[in-house]
C-alpha cells in the first residue's frame, strides 16, 4: 500500500513465466519485441492474428516489411525508432500491411528499452488493429462531405445554419446567389439581416423561430431583402436541430425565392382585373351616353322654350360631368402606372377638402338615403396639400361607403390632429370588408369589398387615393371587423407646424367680366364651334379655325387676346402653332392657351417648354376655363 491507500504492484512482483503469458495470449494486440535495428525478436498470438505471419517466418526480418511501399520508400519506419530512441516513446496511426498484402488501419506505440546504465537494448512494439473504427470515420467523413457538396451545390435553395440565438453557422452557394451574400459576409451575422424595417420592428424574425421551437417547423411566404435592397418573395422553412440528449442545438432554415412565381400569379391576376376593368368601364361609358342620346332626341322634338328642353339640358351636363370624371380616372390610372402622379401642395385647411368632397358626393348620399354625420373643425387642421387631389381621394372614400351601405344607413366624416398628424376618418354600417381582403382592395381594377354582388364602380378610386396620400407623405388605411359589419376608411397627412389662412389665399381675377378676342383652334369641328359659340354667349369676340395654317392666318387678321389650341391636330400640331406664334407675341402680345385631351405632367412639362401660359384639359370646366380668360397674365400653368 502507498501513503495514500492505493494499491501498488512493482513490476519486480510480478511472474516472468505469467507475464510471458500474458504477452502471448493477447489476441488483439500484436505484441513484439524489435532489436535497436528494428529487426523482430519476438511474435505473439495477436501478432500472427493481426499480421498473418507465423513466428518463425517473420523472426528476424526487418519490421518495414509491415509498412506500405511509399512508406517505406520516405524513410517511416526507421523515423519511427528514431524518434523512440530519443524520446523513448513513439505513437502513430496509418496504413500498414499483413502477408497477403491487404492493408489495415493501426494504431502504433513504440517504447524504448534500455537497460538500468541506460543502454538501448531494443524496442517494444504494440500494435491495434483500427480497421473498422477508420473505415467508419471514413464513411462518416465521405458521407458528410457528400452531404456537404451535395447542399453546396444547390443553387435554387439558400440551406444554412443558424445557432439557437439566430445567427448564421454555414452558408451555401444557393444562400450566395439568393440574399446575395458571401459566405465571409454570412456567417456570424444576424438572420434578421435579410428582413425588412418593418418585419424587423413587428419582432418577425423571432417569432418565426420562436414557432419552429413550438411547433417543431415553422414555413411562411413573405417579402425579403437581399443584399442590394432588392426585394424577393421567399418560402421559408425552419427546422429546430437537437443533439443526441434533446438539447436543441440551432436551426436548419431553407429559403426559396418565388418571385418569378409571385410575379408570375401577379400578372395573371393583373390580367383577370384589367379584363374585368374593361367590361366595367365599356359598362360605365354606355350609361352616361344612353340618357345623352335620349336627352338630344327629346330636345329635337320640343320647342326652346318647353320646361322639357331645360330639363334634358340638365340631364346632358350631368351625363358629361360623369364621362369627364370616367376620363379623368383613366388618365389618373396611366399616371399611377407610369409612376408620374404629381401634387401640387400649398398651405390649406383639410376641412377645405372634406367639405368639397361632401358637395360632390351629396347627389350619390341622398340617392341611397343615407344618414351623413359630420364633424369637421375648420381652421386647425393644416397641410401641405393639394386640393383637388385631396377632394379627389375624400370623394373616393365617401362614394365607397354610399356605394357598399345599403339604403337608409349611416356613413359619419370625422377629422382630428393627432401626433402631429391630420386624420380624416370615414365609417360606415355598411358591407364590411373580409380580413384577407383589407390590403387588396388598394389594388388597381380591384372591385367591391365583401363578397357581395357588383354595385358599380371601375375599381380604381381606392387605389388611386392611397397613391395621393402617399405623395403627400401621408398614408390611408381600412379597417373592418368583418363581412356585414361596417368599414372605416382613416386619411393620415403630416401637419404643418405653422400656417395661416392667409397663406392659402388665392387672389381673384380683378378683371372678371371684361370681354375678349378669343381665337378657337381645334381640328375637331364640333368641339370648336361648340366652345366658340359658348363663348360668344359669355360676352366674347370669337372666331373659330380648325387646322395649324388656318390659325397662323386667322391671328394676323383677327388679332386675339387669347388663343385657345389643341394640340394634337394632323399636319401642323398645337405646338409647331404655337411655336410660330410666339413670334406675333413679340409684335402684340396675346396668350396661347392649350386645350387639349393630354394631361400628364409630361405633357404639361411640354407646353411650358413650348411657350404655352395656360394648359387645360378637356373637358374643360366652365369655372376653370372663364378663370383662365380673366387671368391677367397667364404665366401658370394649371
Amino acid at each position: 500500500m502507498t501513503r495514500n491507500g492505493s494499491v501498488s504492484m512493482a513490476t519486480e512482483s510480478l511472474d516472468p513465466a505469467i507475464f510471458q503469458i500474458l504477452v502471448d495470449q493477447a489476441r488483439d494486440y500484436a505484441v513484439f519485441v524489435l532489436s535497436p535495428e528494428g529487426r523482430i525478436m519476438s511474435w505473439n498470438v495477436g501478432a500472427k492474428a493481426i499480421k498473418g505471419y507465423d513466428a518463425k517466418e517473420i523472426i528476424g526480418r526487418h519490421f518495414s516489411v509491415f509498412y506500405t511501399k511509399e512508406s517505406v520508400e520516405r524513410g517511416w519506419p526507421a523515423h519511427e525508432l528514431k524518434v523512440a530512441a530519443s524520446e523513448g516513446r513513439f505513437e502513430d496511426e496509418g496504413w500498414r500491411v499483413r502477408k497477403d498484402g491487404s492493408r489495415f488501419w493501426a494504431n502504433v506505440v513504440i517504447t524504448a528499452l534500455r537497460d538500468p546504465g541506460g543502454q538501448l537494448l531494443g524496442f517494444s512494439k504494440i500494435t491495434r488493429n483500427m480497421t473498422d473504427r477508420k473505415l467508419s470515420e471514413e464513411a462518416l467523413r465521405q458521407s458528410e462531405e457528400r452531404f456537404r457538396l451535395l447542399i453546396d451545390g444547390v443553387l435554387e435553395y439558400a440551406i444554412y445554419m443558424l445557432d439557437p440565438d439566430g445567427i448564421i453557422t454555414s452558408w451555401n452557394r444557393g444562400a450566395e446567389r439568393i440574399k446575395g451574400y458571401s459566405k465571409e459576409e454570412a456567417i456570424g451575422q444576424h438572420f434578421s439581416l435579410f428582413y425588412s424595417k418593418q418585419d424587423i420592428e413587428a419582432g418577425r424574425p423571432q417569432q418565426e423561430l420562436a414557432a419552429a421551437r413550438r411547433d417543431g417547423r415553422a414555413e411562411a411566404q413573405g417579402w425579403r431583402i437581399r443584399k442590394n435592397g432588392e426585394r424577393f418573395w421567399a418560402r421559408v422553412v425552419v427546422n429546430p436541430l437537437f443533439d443526441g440528449e434533446g438539447h436543441m442545438r440551432g436551426f436548419a432554415k431553407v429559403t426559396q425565392d418565388l418571385s418569378l412565381q409571385r410575379h408570375a400569379s401577379d400578372l395573371e391576376t393583373a390580367a383577370r382585373n384589367v379584363h374585368e376593368f374593361i367590361a366595367t368601364l365599356s359598362h360605365e361609358l354606355r350609361n352616361p351616353l344612353a340618357p345623352i342620346g335620349a336627352a338630344l332626341e327629346v330636345m329635337a322634338r320640343v320647342s326652346a322654350g318647353d320646361p322639357a328642353h331645360e330639363a334634358m339640358r340638365k340631364t346632358i351636363e350631368r351625363q358629361v360631368q360623369q364621362l369627364a370624371r370616367i376620363v379623368d380616372d383613366m388618365m389618373d390610372v396611366s399616371r399611377v402606372a407610369g409612376g408620374v402622379l404629381t401634387v401640387q401642395k400649398a398651405p390649406m385647411d383639410i376641412a377645405q377638402a372634406v367639405q368639397h368632397a361632401i358637395e360632390t358626393s351629396m347627389a350619390f348620399i341622398n340617392a341611397n338615403q343615407h344618414q351623413l354625420e359630420v364633424n369637421i373643425p375648420t381652421g386647425t387642421l393644416w397641410v401641405a396639400g393639394d386640393v383637388h387631389r385631396l377632394t379627389q381621394l375624400v370623394t373616393n372614400i365617401l362614394n365607397n361607403a354610399a356605394r357598399y351601405t345599403p339604403a337608409g344607413g349611416r356613413i359619419s366624416v370625422n377629422a382630428r390632429a393627432e401626433k402631429q398628424m391630420a386624420m380624416v376618418t370615414v365609417r360606415d354600417n355598411g358591407g364590411g370588408i373580409e380580413q384577407e381582403s383589407l390590403e387588396r382592395i388598394f389594388s388597381m381594377f380591384v372591385q367591391g369589398r365583401s363578397a357581395h354582388a357588383h354595385v358599380g364602380g371601375m375599381g380604381v378610386g381606392l387605389a388611386l387615393s392611397r397613391k395621393i396620400a402617399e405623395a403627400h407623405g401621408g398614408a390611408l388605411e381600412a379597417f373592418s371587423e368583418g363581412e356585414g359589419k361596417g368599414s372605416e376608411f382613416t386619411l393620415r397627412i403630416p401637419l404643418l407646424k405653422e400656417a395661416t389662412s392667409s397663406e392659402a389665399a388665392t387672389a381673384k381675377p380683378d378683371n372678371e367680366g371684361l370681354s375678349r378676342r378669343i381665337l378657337v383652334v381645334d381640328d375637331n369641328e364640333d368641339a370648336a364651334d361648340t366652345l366658340q359659340t359658348l363663348l360668344s354667349l359669355l360676352g366674347h369676340e370669337t372666331a373659330a379655325v380648325y387646322d395649324g395654317p388656318a390659325a397662323l392666318k386667322k391671328v394676323e387678321e383677327f388679332r386675339p387676346d387669347i388663343v385657345l389650341l389643341d394640340l394634337g391636330m394632323p399636319g401642323m400640331d398645337g405646338h409647331e402653332v404655337a411655336r410660330r406664334l410666339m413670334a406675333m407675341k413679340m409684335q402684340r402680345p396675346f396668350r396661347i392657351i392649350a386645350v387639349t385631351g393630354w394631361g400628364s405632367a409630361s405633357d404639361r412639362a411640354k407646353t411650358r417648354e413650348t411657350g404655352f401660359d395656360m394648359h387645360l384639359v378637356k373637358p374643360v370646366d366652365m369655372d376653370q376655363l372663364i378663370k383662365a380668360i380673366n387671368e391677367r397674365n397667364g404665366s401658370t400653368l394649371h
